[in-house]
């Protein structure tokens, strides 16, 4: 059965599937784990869609090592 990105419960351990969609659900609980400065840009979803195995938490997880601002 497909995960429904639409609708289904998206946790960090929701892995990406064939089925994936960039939906407002994904964005909600990217922002809550990444902050308000998430978005996605073309580099990013490219990483994303590279076949290898990935989770959410490891989606999330990669964004904030690639945007980490020097403090």
């Amino acid at each position: 059965m497909t995960f429904d990105w639409h609708s289904g419960s998206i946790t960090r351990e929701t892995p990406l599937d064939d089925n994936y969609r960039n939906t407002q659900k994904v964005r909600r609980f990217m922002i809550s784990q990444c902050g308000e400065a998430f978005k996605f840009d073309r580099a990013f979803m490219a990483w994303m869609k590279q076949g290898e195995k990935l989770t959410m938490g490891d989606v999330a997880d990669h964004w904030l090592r690639i945007n980490k601002r020097s403090e």
